[in-house]
Order: C-alpha cells, then structure tokens, then sequence
C-alpha cells in the first residue's frame, strides 16, 4: 500500500511538472514549401526557356479597362479641353479599321448590319503635323533670330522626329489609348496618333491653347540638346567664315593656344579663333583640325545665341501670358 500511495505521489508530481514547463513553451507554426514546388518550379522555367516569354497583350485585353473612362481621365489629366468625340477619332487608325472589318468579313457578319461607326485620323494627323510644323518654326525664328534657315530646320526635324514624338506620347499615356492592328504599337502609328491628338486639340480649344501644349511638352525636350546634334554641319569653319562676311567682321585666324601629350596617343590641343586680334572662341580636340572646327562651332554658338549659358526658354503659365505675339502669328496664318 505504500508503494501504491509513493506511485501515485510521483505521477501527480511528474503532472505538474509537465504542465508548469508546458506553459513556458510557444509552439510556433512554420509554413515549408510542398514537395511538388521544386519540380513544378523547374518546369515553368524551363518552358519559359524553351517557348520565350508569352507576347504582350494590349491594356484594353485587361481587366479594370473602361475606354470612355480613360479618355475622359486623359483629356483631364492634360488639363485640356478636348472634344470626346474629335479625341477618340484621334485615336483610331486606319489600319484597325481595315482588320476590324477584315475580321468581320472572316466571321460572316454582315457588313451592313454591323458596319463600323468609326471614323480613321488622317485628316486630324495632318492637320496636326502641319500646325507642329508651323508652329515650331515660327518658335525657332523667334527664340534664335539669327540662327539660318538650315539651322531652325535642323530643330524642327528634331523636334517632329519619330524617338521624340513617340517618347513624348508614351509619357503621355497615348501608347495604352492607340488602337492599332499591331501590338506593339508601330513608332510611326503612335507619330500619326500623337499628331492627331494636336489636330483633335486645335478644332476643340484653338491654335493658342494648342501652342501653349506643343511649347510645354515638345519644346522642352530641347534642354539639354546640343545645336550641332540636331544640325548636321560639315564645314563648320566655312559656314562661320561666310557669318561673318554678312556681319563685315574680319574672317577668323586659328591660333594654337596649348596642348598637352603631343607625342602620345593621349594628345590634346586648344585652338582659338581670333578676329581683329580678339578671340572668339577656343575648342579642343584630339588633332589641330578637331580643335579647329570645334573652335568654330563654339564660336557658331555665340553668334546664334544657343549657348550652354542662353537665356531659359520661357515655360511661363498662359495666364502671365499678356501679349502672345507669336501664337497670334501662327493662328493669322
């Protein structure tokens, strides 16, 4: 009996032992990744290797995709006053409509009965591309009063070419708004739509209005731009010579200022231009020649004021806007 009553001591002993240490303890749970995953993974990537990425769908094949919302949140986004009309005839292409209809045709609908009640942008494109061009011209020959023909051209070009256009127009969001019968969208539909666009917003606010939005987004993409990356110049040395000649100032003599490594690969040297024993301008280069005509081109940018140092073009808002004597001229004409 004793041994039954010290047996029944140590198990409720042990018991509350048990249940003191128990309380002590946190069990955590811990998540480990199926078995199945390993292999899985592995296949994907390896289907991935094999057949490439799967192709890029259009953001309207997306859920979440309401047309007529964005391009109200377009026209507000731009805080424009757009026609919804003239903007979503902007955005539809000629080449959608011919497979749209193509595809139609495929399926046995009868064109009469479902006929597209679309209308193409090409006249809204080259309305645009015309008032882009004029625009930016008259823009150029105002900022740069005598900077040539060739030169306002070279920006123009610049300005109107298909990586700024389209560069701009992705930014914009008109990439997502396209409708294109490919996908991605080609760099000369996304130019033609852009250039719709600025035709759409000239039937809808006006040619002021319009110039205040090609100023704002085009025209800023010339920070930072050399004149001479836009302008291709072959003789700069000529052209600065024949400049000169119109301003009755003496032509330029190249004179080597410094140079440095002359003997190595590494050689560097400076040529100044002086006139009438003043300097004009000094560049360096690899070679006399190089300096030279970088000498030149230095020198080509003072007398057409499109310097590194110029006066900020002028991003003012319309309202401090008095007097716009330029968008006055482009609209007359």
């Amino acid at each position: 009996m004793a041994s039954g009553y010290l047996l029944n001591r140590g198990a409720l002993a042990l018991g509350l032992h048990c249940q003191r240490a128990c309380r002590n303890i946190t069990v955590t749970q811990v998540r480990g990744k199926k078995r199945w995953m390993k292999a899985y993974t592995f296949l994907m990537a390896r289907k991935l290797k094999l057949e490439g990425p799967p192709p890029p769908k259009p953001r309207s094949q997306l859920p979440n995709w309401d047309y007529q919302a964005e391009v109200q949140a377009f026209s507000t986004r731009l805080d424009e006053n757009f026609s919804l009309q003239l903007l979503k005839t902007a955005f539809v292409n000629p080449c959608y409509l011919q497979v749209e209809q193509e595809r139609r045709q495929g399926l046995g609908v009868d064109s009469e009965l479902t006929a597209l009640v679309l209308k193409d942008n090409i006249q809204l494109s080259a309305k645009g591309a015309d008032f882009t061009k004029t625009f930016l011209t008259d823009w150029c020959r105002a900022s740069f009063p005598s900077l040539p023909s060739e030169g306002v051209q070279g920006i123009v070009g610049h300005l109107t070419s298909l990586a700024v256009v389209t560069n701009v127009a992705r930014n914009l969001g008109i990439y997502d708004l396209t409708m294109s019968a490919a996908y991605p969208v080609p760099d000369d539909v996304l130019h033609s739509t852009f250039m719709a666009v600025i035709g759409a917003l000239q039937e809808s606010s006006g040619p002021e209005r319009t110039g205040f939005f090609l100023r704002d987004f085009l025209v800023s993409q010339l920070l930072g731009k050399d004149l001479f990356d836009m302008w291709t110049v072959v003789n700069p040395m000529g052209l600065l010579m024949e400049e000169l000649s119109k301003r009755n100032v003496d032509l330029p003599e190249p004179r080597l200022i410094r140079s440095a490594g002359a003997s190595t690969i590494l050689s560097l040297y400076f040529v100044g231009l002086y006139s009438n024993k003043k300097l004009l301008a000094q560049g360096p280069g690899e070679t006399l020649i190089a300096a030279e005509e970088e000498a030149a081109r230095v020198a080509l940018r003072k007398l057409y004021g499109y310097t590194e140092n110029h006066r900020p073009f002028d991003f003012s808002p319309q309202q401090q806007h008095q007097q716009p004597p330029l968008i006055q001229s482009v609209s007359s004409n």
